[in-house]
C-alpha cells in the first residue's frame, strides 16, 4: 500500500469524533459507506455474517469483546483484530462499585417500595419508616471482595475496594507482568476459583470468554460459595452457568447475582440485579476506546506495527528506513528462512528485522535499504505459509 494512497476505513457503528480525528483527513478517507475499505473500525455490530471485503487489511473494535468479529477468519487471512484494552476499564470498575452497593443496601428494591408509595397519602411518612427495615443492609468495610481475573479492570476493582476498606482476595493464572506490577500489595493470592469462592463475600468476575473459561462458574464451583455471598459478572455473560446461578439464589446459597446481561432467564428473578450493557457505556470510556483503537489501525496501516491485536503478536519496530515490509505467515519452521532468501535474491540488504509469534500466527517487519519493486512483494506472497504482505514506502 503506498502511503500517498487515500486509506480508507469503514465505520460499521457510532464511534467517538475525538476518535476519528486520529486518522487525518489528509490521509484517511472515513464513512460508513465504503466499498473497498482497508480498514474497519466496529463497536457492537456483528460482523459474523458480514462479507468482509478482501481489501480489508485490519479491524479495529472499539471495545474489549471481540465476540462480534470472525477473528479465526481473519487471522487465516492474515487480518489483526484490534481491540482496546483497558479503555474503558474506569468506566466498568465504578459499576462494580455500584453492583456491590445496589445488593448490600437492597437498593432496587428499596427503591420500587418508594415508588409504590403515594405521595398524597397522609400517612407516607409512617409507611416509610414502617417499611425501611425490610430493606436494611451491610456496609462494604471489612467484607471480603473476590477478584477472578486480574487484568486491568480487575486490578481497578481491587484498588478501590481496598480503599473502601474491604479484604481482596485474586486469582489469574494468567496475570501479565504489567498487571502484577499494578496489583495493590494488600491482595492476598487465591490458588483456585473454589478458594475465592470458599472465602469471599462478594466474586467479581473480569475474564475473557474463551474456551477455558465458558461457564467458569457452574454448579461444581457454586457448591463451594460462601453462603450469601453476592456474585457479579461485569465480563461476559458466558462465563457463569445461568441455570446453576438460579438454583444457588433459589438455594439461597447465593445472596444475590449483579451482571450486565440480561437474558429471558434472570430477568425477574427477586435476586437478580442486571443491567443493560451499561459497562463500557459511558462517554469518557467510548472516547477512550476509539481514540486507543484509532491510534493502534493508524500505526499498523502506515508503519506495521502492532499492539493490542488478539490474534497477532506485538511487533514495534521504530523506522529505519523508508521502505518496509510486513509480512504475516503461519508459524511454521523455515518462514523467516524463505522470506529473508527472497528479499537477497532480489537484491535487497536488510537493514533491520524484527519476528514474533503468538499460537499459530507469526508476523514480520523488515526495514531495507532501497525501494522494493512489485515483483518482490508478489514473490514473498506466493510463499506456502505466507498470509498477507504489505509493503509500507514512506513518503519523501
Amino acid at each position: 500500500m503506498s502511503m500517498a494512497k487515500p486509506i480508507s476505513v469503514l465505520i460499521l457503528n457510532q464511534i467517538s469524533q475525538n476518535g476519528l480525528k486520529r486518522l487525518p483527513a489528509a490521509r484517511y478517507v472515513v464513512g460508513k459507506d465504503i466499498a473497498n475499505p482497508d480498514a474497519i473500525m466496529v463497536r457492537s455490530a456483528d460482523m459474523h455474517k458480514m462479507d468482509i471485503p478482501a481489501s480489508v487489511q485490519a479491524i479495529g473494535r472499539a471495545g474489549a469483546g471481540t465476540n462480534n468479529i470472525p477473528v479465526k477468519a481473519m487471522s487465516a487471512r492474515g487480518v489483526p483484530v484490534f481491540n482496546a484494552p483497558g479503555a474503558n476499564a474506569n468506566a466498568v470498575k465504578e459499576l462494580v462499585v455500584a453492583g456491590m452497593l445496589l445488593a448490600a443496601r437492597n437498593i432496587g428494591g428499596a427503591m420500587k417500595f418508594v415508588g409504590s408509595l403515594d405521595p398524597a397519602d397522609p400517612d407516607m411518612e409512617k409507611k416509610v419508616e414502617d417499611g425501611k427495615k425490610t430493606f436494611a443492609g451491610f456496609e462494604l468495610a471489612g467484607h471480603t471482595l473476590g477478584v477472578i481475573g486480574l487484568g486491568k479492570i480487575g486490578c481497578l476493582v481491587a484498588d478501590v475496594a481496598i480503599k473502601l476498606g474491604m479484604h481482596v482476595l485474586g486469582y489469574d493464572p494468567e496475570i501479565t507482568v504489567d498487571a502484577a506490577w499494578s496489583l495493590p500489595s494488600q491482595v492476598k493470592k487465591a490458588n483456585s476459583v473454589a478458594e475465592v469462592l470458599k472465602s469471599a463475600n462478594f466474586v467479581s468476575m473480569h475474564v475473557p470468554l474463551v474456551d477455558a473459561t465458558r461457564k467458569m462458574i457452574n454448579a461444581e464451583m457454586l457448591a463451594h460459595a460462601r453462603h450469601g455471598a453476592v456474585l457479579l459478572n461485569f465480563s461476559r455473560e458466558g462465563v457463569v452457568d445461568e441455570a446453576a446461578v438460579l438454583a444457588a439464589l433459589d438455594a439461597r446459597k447465593l445472596g444475590a447475582y449483579v451482571c450486565d446481561f440480561p437474558s429471558a432467564d434472570v430477568n425477574h428473578h427477586p435476586h437478580v440485579i442486571a443491567l443493560p450493557h451499561l459497562g463500557a457505556s459511558t462517554g469518557e470510556a467510548e472516547e477512550n476506546c476509539a481514540i486507543m483503537v484509532a491510534d493502534q489501525l493508524r500505526e499498523y496501516l502506515e508503519h506495521g506495527n502492532v499492539q493490542n491485536a488478539v490474534n497477532f503478536p506485538n511487533v514495534t519496530l521504530p523506522r529505519e528506513s523508508n521502505f518496509r515490509i510486513a509480512v504475516a505467515n503461519a508459524n511454521v519452521p523455515n518462514m523467516l528462512g524463505q522470506i529473508s532468501t527472497t528479499m537477497a535474491d532480489a537484491g535487497l540488504n536488510i537493514h533491520t528485522m524484527v519476528n514474533k509469534s503468538r499460537g499459530e500466527m507469526a508476523y514480520t517487519l523488515v526495514d531495507v535499504d532501497s525501494q522494493v519493486k512489485p515483483a518482490v512483494i508478489n514473490a514473498i506472497a506466493k510463499i506456502d505459509g505466507v498470509l498477507a504482505v504489505r509493503y509500507l514506502p514512506l513518503e519523501s
